[in-house]
C-alpha cells in the first residue's frame, strides 16, 4: 500500500461468493481502492486504499446494499465527531453531520466529512478547536487549533427535506489523532447564514480495523443492523 493507504472494515450482508462479486462490481468505479477482501462467515468486508469510508457506503447504497463502518486504521489511530446544531426544533435530531478521522502516518490524518440536513446552502469553514466544550455551540469551543483551507460545499439537496442541503469532503491535515482527542470539530457558516448555523462535536476515539466485529451489542441486545436503523433515524450516517 502507499503511504496514504489505510484499511477499513465494513459489515455488509453477504451470503455467498456471488454476493462478493456483485460488491466488487459495485465498487469498481470508486477511486482509491487498492484491495478488497471478504469474510463471508463474519459478513465483513475489508477495503485497503486511500478512499473515504463514506464513499464506500454511498456506492453500496446506490447498488441497493447497505454497509456499516466497523473500524478504520491501526489501533488508536482513528477518531469520530458527531456534528450537531443548536438550531433545531423539539422532537427533531440535532445531528447534522459526522467526521471520521484516520491517521495514516506521523502528522498525516484524513478527515472524512459528511453533512446532511443543513438549512443554509453555502460553504462551511472547517476547523479543530482547542476545547471540547460544545455546551454553547461553537462559541464555547475556544480558539482554532487547526484550520482547514478547503471549504465544505453544502449545496446538494438533502434527503431529509426539500429546503435542506448536504455536502461532503475528504481532507488531509498535518496532525495526529492522539492530539485531537477531547477537542472539538467545528463547521462555521458564513456570516450571511442564519443564526446558530454552525455545527460542532467533540472528537472521540473510535475503533481500528478488526477491533469491533461483534454482531450483537452487549448493552442493548440489538444486532448491528438494528442499531444501524436507529443511527439513520438520528441522521448518523
Amino acid at each position: 500500500m502507499s503511504n496514504d493507504s489505510f484499511e477499513a472494515t465494513y459489515a455488509v450482508k453477504m451470503h455467498c461468493n456471488d454476493c462478493a462479486d456483485q460488491i466488487k462490481q459495485c465498487l469498481r468505479g470508486v477511486p482509491g481502492i487498492e484491495n478488497l477482501n471478504f469474510d463471508l462467515q463474519k459478513q465483513i468486508m475489508s477495503v485497503k486504499g486511500s478512499v473515504a469510508p463514506s464513499s464506500i457506503v454511498t456506492a453500496l447504497t446506490k447498488c441497493g446494499r447497505d454497509a456499516i463502518i466497523r473500524g478504520t486504521g491501526q489501533p488508536n489511530s482513528s477518531a469520530v465527531s458527531v456534528l450537531e446544531t443548536q438550531n433545531f426544533v423539539k422532537g427533531d435530531t440535532p445531528v447534522r453531520g459526522l467526521v471520521r478521522m484516520v491517521q495514516v502516518s506521523d502528522n498525516n490524518t484524513f478527515f472524512d466529512i459528511t453533512v446532511n440536513g443543513v438549512a443554509n446552502a453555502c460553504h462551511y469553514s472547517a476547523s479543530v478547536r482547542e476545547y471540547g466544550d460544545v455546551s454553547q455551540g461553537s462559541s464555547s469551543t475556544g480558539p482554532v487549533w487547526h484550520q482547514f483551507d478547503t471549504p465544505i460545499d453544502c449545496r446538494e439537496p438533502s434527503d431529509l427535506g426539500r429546503s435542506l442541503f448536504s455536502g461532503r469532503a475528504f481532507l488531509r491535515a498535518p496532525c495526529n489523532v492522539s492530539e485531537m482527542i477531547g477537542r472539538s470539530f467545528v463547521l462555521t457558516a458564513p456570516r450571511s447564514a442564519s443564526a446558530d448555523a454552525d455545527l460542532c462535536g467533540v472528537i472521540a476515539r473510535s475503533a481500528g480495523v478488526w477491533e469491533n466485529d461483534k454482531q450483537v451489542c452487549a448493552c442493548s441486545g440489538k444486532t448491528v443492523w438494528q442499531e444501524r436503523k436507529d443511527a439513520l433515524h438520528a441522521n448518523i450516517r
